[in-house]
């Protein structure tokens, strides 16, 4: 009855690289660029964001789910401040860069605890209410279906809801965001119906195997 199953890990990892990338503006990740204002045009209402064209140049309007500059560096000096327990997450402080405004060597524990703990915290306030409540919907999501304990209830509703809470996402972010990875998180609650809680499925252990033979 399971005949893929797909790495939570890893899909975890990449949704929450390309939600941050694409808020925070990150220069060579964003999804946000001239092609996927084009799609916009093409297969979207959302007057306020398309193209411009003048006589001489054409100009992207900011778009409402893409943080200002000075919003962006309060996320990095709040992520600069950082600190957790022993054992909790790697120092995630370190991998700030405050010139580039960007964060490096994030290793796929640091997206998780991200993903499912601090995206709610980082955006809350910086955010129209309505992309903030989408983005923790999808946290929240990606947090219970981790849970080390499930029960069959709990996981038929959030197979119903993350149809509606990816539904919400296509109203926000532009087509090119989706690729096949957004639209995996949709399968994960069957899968965790079928073969039991992530915890024993997803990769972690075999990385942390792979490493320790290098070494």
């Amino acid at each position: 009855m399971l005949r893929h199953n797909l790495d939570v890990m890893h899909n975890e990892k990449i949704v929450f690289e390309n939600i941050f990338n694409i808020v925070m503006d990150v220069k060579g990740k964003i999804k946000d660029n001239i092609k996927a204002r084009l799609d916009i045009a093409l297969f979207c209402n959302r007057k306020n964001i398309e193209l411009v064209r003048d006589e001489s140049r054409v100009v992207k309007p900011r778009s409402s789910f893409v943080l200002e500059k000075n919003a962006q560096l309060l996320v990095y000096k709040w992520l600069k401040s950082l600190r957790f327990p022993d054992g909790h997450a790697s120092n995630i402080s370190r991998l700030v860069n405050m010139e580039e405004c960007r964060l490096y060597g994030m290793k796929s524990h640091d997206c998780h605890v991200f993903m499912q703990t601090l995206i709610p915290l980082a955006f809350r306030d910086l955010l129209l209410q309505g992309i903030w409540d989408a983005l923790t919907e999808i946290s929240h999501f990606f947090r219970d279906i981790c849970s080390s304990k499930l029960n069959v209830d709990h996981i038929e509703r959030l197979e119903t809801n993350i149809v509606e809470t990816l539904c919400k996402l296509e109203m926000i972010f532009p087509p090119l965001f989706f690729d096949s990875v957004e639209h995996l998180p949709i399968h994960l609650p069957f899968e965790a119906k079928v073969g039991g809680p992530v915890q024993y499925r997803w990769m972690y252990p075999f990385e942390r195997l792979d490493i320790t033979f290098a070494m």
